[in-house]
């Protein structure tokens, strides 16, 4: 959809690059390195992005759906006869930006794996993210996604290593999503949709000579091509907020990912084998968890979709019997399971949203007995960790299931009801941190009514006031940050409510 965001396509050059990148003699005789060669690849290269991930979204029954680019209306390049005959289209527009770092900064600046000698580990992703916000200039509280291309990437022979790459992605800032992956493969890739297959079957040996094989895993051209198309896509995962997984992209199965647009396999130096017939079955995937973060990421929308604005109302508290409510007002669309201090999920529970794939659950019950029956008997006694996702694409964590059920989350009130503790909020990590617990007033006397909070906050939060009608007050942290806080005032939605009752 038109309306949805983009996924922005940069090509990142230091202040002083003379925008090439590293190829072999033939190709350079053949195609060139120049910046319009790289443009060329690097487009194609986001087109089967595009074509494979709308491929698994549909094979997971979600539909075609899939992120899109920013067009420009320019000289078709993506195919032989647009080239030839001139033809005019729109295509996906590749932003070329100019870092305010030369050259050899970008490739002094390398990850700590990579480089141990490097001046700033992790670095890259600050240079490219600094100079894609400047190119940008987005306003407070607006989302870019934009998958970042350095063309400075070089292959230092007598090093043994790739300089000026980082394959990274995630936030930078308060609303920029960044993908960052270096050029050195860039000379494997197609640079139109006729040169896909021969670049997926080019069994040419890797030159170290003059391009990296990097890590070990780019011996041939189209092992190359794999490595750097695939693993830039899963570096747009992350930006897409995806972690990684048991399986697919988001593992390092794009070491396959040549599968998905061949019908036979070539001899492969990675693995020492002849190759053969592909089947579906052999092809690399997005893992089903990452399907469902894209069904209902704003990057991926359909026309037939139901309107789906951001919520934060994603809640679980424990209540009578050992149960969890969970709520949220947008629906919740799936729970992560995980144990212990597992870092990827094994196990999840999907729910419907409202697209043919079932009723959308605004509210659900969760108990420990249908939670543990879903895992493989290793680890139905480990400790239950949950990761709630909303529709409206925020989520909520449950650390330990089993204490927010137990006892310890009960209190009994001095009018003999009985409450329960919430998910405790906040880390608890700065220095001074003291835990508080707050039982409104109005809960315990009926005839109080809460008419006012105020707010305190500086850079973050420091304390919630409840203000009630006779003045007296209740007090959630500290009164810091901004003198008298920020109010907000109950007591004129409690009137327009009565209004509405008498009507």
């Amino acid at each position: 959809m038109n309306n949805s965001p983009p996924l922005q396509l940069v090509i990142l050059l230091g202040k002083d690059s003379p925008a090439t990148f590293d190829t072999t003699p033939t190709r350079l005789e053949k195609e060139g390195n120049g910046i319009d060669t790289a443009v060329n690849k690097f487009r194609m290269a986001a087109y089967l992005w595009q074509a494979f991930t709308a491929e698994q979204m549909m094979r997971n029954k979600m539909g075609r759906r899939c992120f899109r680019f920013e067009e420009e209306w320019q000289t078709g390049t993506s195919n032989y006869r647009d080239r030839e005959q001139g033809t005019m289209r729109n295509e996906a527009k590749i932003h070329i930006v100019r870092s305010n770092h030369t050259v050899e900064e970008i490739r002094d600046t390398d990850r700590a794996q990579q480089n141990s000698n490097a001046k700033d580990s992790g670095g890259l992703f600050n240079i490219a993210g600094e100079a894609v916000t400047e190119y940008f200039k987005p306003r407070p509280g607006q989302h870019l996604y934009v998958s970042v291309l350095i063309l400075d990437t070089h292959w230092d022979n007598s090093a043994k290593l790739i300089r000026g790459h980082a394959a990274l992605g995630g936030t930078f800032g308060n609303g920029l999503h960044l993908a960052i992956f270096g050029s050195h493969a860039l000379h494997s890739y197609p640079t139109s949709l006729e040169e896909v297959v021969p670049a997926f079957t080019d069994c040419t040996r890797t030159d170290t000579d003059f391009v990296g094989n990097d890590c070990n895993e780019s011996g041939s051209s189209w092992e190359a091509a794999n490595i750097g198309i695939g693993a830039h896509l899963h570096e747009t995962g992350h930006l897409f907020g995806c972690p990684h997984q048991e399986s697919g992209v988001m593992l390092r199965d794009y070491v396959t990912l040549n599968r998905s647009f061949t019908t036979r396999e070539p001899f492969s130096v990675r693995t020492n084998s002849k190759g053969g017939l592909v089947l579906q079955k052999d092809e690399c995937g997005w893992h089903r968890l990452d399907c469902l973060r894209f069904r209902n990421h704003p990057c991926f929308r359909l026309p037939n979709d139901s309107k789906c604005n951001s919520d934060s109302s994603v809640q679980a508290w424990p209540v009578d019997n050992g149960q969890v409510l969970v709520t949220a007002s947008s629906g919740v669309a799936y729970i992560e399971i995980f144990t212990d201090d597992d870092e990827i999920c094994h196990t999840w529970i999907e729910y419907g949203d409202g697209n043919g794939a079932g009723p959308i659950q605004r509210q659900l019950v969760l108990t420990e007995q249908d939670l543990r029956s879903r895992l493989p008997d290793d680890r139905k006694t480990r400790k239950l960790r949950l990761d709630i996702k909303s529709i409206g694409g925020e989520s909520t964590e449950v650390k330990d299931f089993s204490l927010l059920t137990s006892k310890a989350s009960m209190l009994k009130l001095s009018n003999g009801q009985v409450a329960f503790r919430g998910v405790k909020l906040g880390l608890s990590q700065l220095e001074g941190s003291q835990p508080e617990e707050v039982i409104f007033e109005s809960v315990l006397k009926q005839t109080k009514l809460l008419m006012q909070v105020k707010v305190y906050h500086g850079f973050a939060l420091d304390g919630l006031e409840f203000v009630y009608e006779d003045s007296t007050t209740q007090l959630f942290g500290k009164r810091g940050g901004k003198p008298g806080g920020s109010e907000f005032n109950l007591g004129e939605l409690i009137c327009v409510g009565e209004r509405l009752a008498r009507c």
